[in-house]
């Protein structure tokens, strides 16, 4: 008998408990329209790829159970499927754990920060908290409370259309003249030929020798033929007679004078005999010391940068003269190698070489491209309206200049502006190939990368292009929008108006200069160009600017109906008369 009672009173005490227990998790799902969440944004929103979530939250006074552990997990459902975040676990005052304690008489707050992966489904969603409360061994799951709307996707409408850059150039060379396959496509070409009469010390007369010298006899070629040929245009003759900075200046003015009369008098005779009809100028200078200095740089002469010393030093032609003289050894070197060669007649000839006419290259880029060097056969390409043919030129100048980088640059450059990100890969891989320190190529490699949304990888080669062109500052733009730092997008596009320009500044706030970008876009029928002033219009309560540009995006694209009808950048309209005829 003794045993049933304590049985007995076992048992009440412990349903005693357990009710009490389940009484308190009972009292907290009924009360749980109290909790108080701030959710920040109020509206999702999606930014580099991903949805950020900030929750702070507010338990009232005497709500939190002192022994009940609350486990809450946000959760964005939308059609089809729906996400979890990271839940957060809180506890009462007498629970025996790590989590967040929030107190029975004073109540308390939390802070929750989380992100997930963004996912088109979810531009129509809606956020809920799911709890679920414990006591001991009871616990209880609460109604899903609604705490969010999302996600506003705006970030996500980047063009990502990377530009590439046409390869038209190669390193600079050194010899001061046109090179074709170095320089950039010029129609007009400056040239020049030169040569020299030497005379003897204090001689003005011209030695036969120096009449048959070979660069005098080509020097009367190359005239004769500029004046003779109808694609080079003789611009200039020109005599300058020298005398060495050695004797006294009197005497060299006129010794200067004589050479310049013997030798402009020889050339006039000469070009009378070629048939040439043209004006020479005829100049003297009496001490050649320009002439003089660079010849001493260009020597090895032990005491030359003494003797340069006293050139900048002094400037009386004199004082130079005694000065240098005062290096007797020095002066007898120089005399051996360096005044001989200033006592000289310069004859140059001008001329501007011109180039065959556009039809003529077109004709010749299709029928006979080798005839063409690499800078006509480039410029050829780009005078081709058609992308197809303008890759059919390109594809000539492969296999003619197999080794020239440019020609699978260029190659891949048609390709990618007929949106063949793909098919271009592997020609700017074989420009890389040819030459793997060109900015250019970097530049399009990287188009390539971020296009296959690789955007760590397409940023490292937009570093390597630094001063490619400005094709690489929007190509970073782009990539600024992709890691949602739109303040520097819009410094990276500072040269450009278009829709991603535009993009920029929308979500960097600055709605007038979108719509200003946006306007001066000339792309015509640019659904995405109208749709983007549309939601400049709904940000800036502008409705005449949202419907007339949502009508025209979806009269462009009316694909773009269905997702306007779930863009809560419109959600204030969702309802409006106006706003459901233009989506329906």
């Amino acid at each position: 008998m003794k045993n049933f009672r304590l049985k007995s009173l076992f048992l009440f005490a412990l349903t005693a408990v357990l009710l009490s227990g389940c009484a308190g998790l009972k009292k907290m799902k009924k009360n749980a329209d109290q909790i108080q969440f701030k959710v920040t944004p109020e509206v999702l929103e999606a930014h580099a790829g991903e949805v950020d979530l900030t929750v702070d939250g507010r338990f009232p006074v005497k709500y939190f159970n002192k022994k009940a552990t609350l486990t809450a997990t946000p959760v964005l459902k939308y059609e089809g499927g729906q996400t979890k975040f990271s839940p957060v676990t809180l506890q009462g005052e007498k629970v025996q754990g790590n989590n967040r304690v929030i107190s029975y008489n004073a109540g308390g707050t939390f802070s929750y920060k989380d992100a997930a992966d963004f996912d088109d489904p979810m531009r129509k969603s809606e956020l809920f908290v799911n709890i679920t409360a414990s006591k001991g061994a009871k616990s209880l799951d609460f109604d899903p409370i609604k705490i969010a709307d999302g996600v506003i996707a705006t970030s996500t409408m980047v063009a990502n259309f990377p530009k590439p850059i046409l390869g038209v150039r190669r390193e600079a060379n050194n010899t001061g003249k046109y090179d074709p396959n170095i320089d950039p496509f010029q129609r007009i070409v400056p040239d020049e030929m030169l040569a020299d009469i030497h005379y003897l010390i204090n001689r003005a007369n011209i030695r036969k020798e120096e009449l048959s010298a070979e660069d005098v006899l080509e020097y009367l070629k190359y005239t004769q033929k500029a004046n003779e040929e109808d694609r080079i245009d003789l611009k200039e003759i020109e005599v300058s007679a020298y005398a060495s900075p050695d004797g006294t200046i009197d005497f060299n003015t006129e010794l200067a004078g004589k050479r310049k009369d013997s030798s402009s008098d020889y050339l006039a005779k000469k070009l009378k005999e070629l048939g040439v009809d043209f004006n020479m100028k005829t100049k003297y200078t009496p001490e050649d010391w320009d002439g003089f200095k660079e010849k001493l740089e260009g020597s090895n002469i032990q005491d030359k940068e003494l003797i340069l010393r006293v050139l900048s030093m002094y400037r009386d032609p004199e004082v130079r003269e005694r000065e240098i003289r005062n290096l007797s050894e020095t002066f007898t070197e120089l005399a051996d190698k360096i005044l001989p060669e200033l006592r000289r007649a310069k004859m140059m000839t001008s001329v501007e070489l011109i180039g065959k006419t556009d039809e003529e290259l077109m004709a010749l880029a299709k029928s006979d491209p080798a005839s063409l060097n690499p800078a006509e056969l480039l410029y050829a390409a780009t005078l081709f309206e058609d992308l197809d043919e303008q890759l059919s030129v390109y594809k000539s100048f492969i296999k003619v200049y197999p080794n020239d980088w440019r020609g699978p640059n260029n190659a891949g450059y048609v390709l990618v502006k007929q949106m063949k990100y793909n098919d271009a890969k592997p020609l700017f891989e074989k420009a890389e190939q040819l030459k793997n320190d060109e900015p250019v190529i970097k530049n399009n490699l990287g188009a390539i990368a971020l296009f296959e949304n690789k955007v760590d990888e397409a940023e490292k080669l937009f570093g390597a292009a630094a001063g490619a062109g400005k094709e690489v500052n929007y190509n970073l733009g782009i990539v600024s929008i992709k890691k949602a730092n739109y303040d520097q997008a819009v410094r990276y596009f500072s040269d450009f108006q278009d829709v991603n320009t535009g993009l920029a500044k929308i979500l960097a706030g600055d709605n007038n200069g979108a719509l200003r970008d946006l306007e001066a876009c000339e792309r015509p029928n640019c659904f995405m160009k109208e749709y983007l002033k549309a939601v400049v219009g709904a940000r800036t309560a502008r409705e005449n600017l949202l419907f007339e540009s949502l009508s025209a995006a979806v009269e462009y694209k009316p694909e773009m109906k269905a997702k306007a009808k779930t863009d809560l950048e419109f959600v204030k309209y969702f309802n409006n008369a106006r706003f459901q005829e233009i989506v329906k």
